[in-house]
């Protein structure tokens, strides 16, 4: 009885107290989700953050096609009917807006601008830098040693990256013959 005195005395919690607890908690609800070009938004979000969730679309993108389709910004996703994701999915996959917010601009194979999102987004990404390592420019050979292509100082940063996961200087030991 001294023990379990001495446990409760240091703040731990026995499994009564624990029982006792989970049963008050309360119980978690899973929050609706409405999916949109294969992404899943939380139903509770407005239209304007929840449209960022899809992968190419951006504030301004998401602010382009509230204002196209005349949506209020404010309005939760929970509350679009079916024809509203439908035109949302349409505007998304083929904008109607200035060519400078589009995320291609002049494409390297067709020369066209266009806008990407979800996996043509990744594939495309994927390409260039596959590209750039063949033809081994710059940029090529930082992203196939895994250091940074933008300029970035590498002497404190980027050093557990990849292979070169050493850390510090390595000098020359100095000992005593004897």
């Amino acid at each position: 009885m001294a023990k379990t005195q001495k446990v409760k005395d240091k703040g731990y919690k026995t499994p009564e107290k624990k029982a006792v607890e989970e049963k008050k908690r309360p119980v978690e609800r899973v929050e609706n989700l409405i999916r949109i070009m294969s992404t899943d938004i939380p139903a509770s979000r407005n239209i304007y953050a929840g449209l960022t969730k899809i992968k190419g679309v951006s504030f301004a993108m998401s602010n382009a096609v509230c204002h196209i389709l005349k949506l209020n910004k404010n309005r939760k996703i929970e509350s679009l009917s079916e024809e509203e994701i439908d035109k949302i999915t349409e505007a998304i996959q083929n904008p109607k807006i200035a060519d400078f917010m589009k995320n291609r601009r002049f494409d390297f194979d067709s020369g066209e601008t266009k806008h990407l999102s979800l996996t043509d987004l990744d594939l495309r990404k994927e390409f260039d830098i596959k590209r750039l390592k063949k033809i081994k420019s710059y940029r090529g050979i930082r992203h196939s040693r895994g250091l940074p292509t933008r300029g970035q100082r590498t002497k404190s940063n980027f050093r557990k990256k990849g292979k070169n996961k050493a850390i510090g200087v390595k000098t020359k030991k100095t000992g005593k013959k004897g």
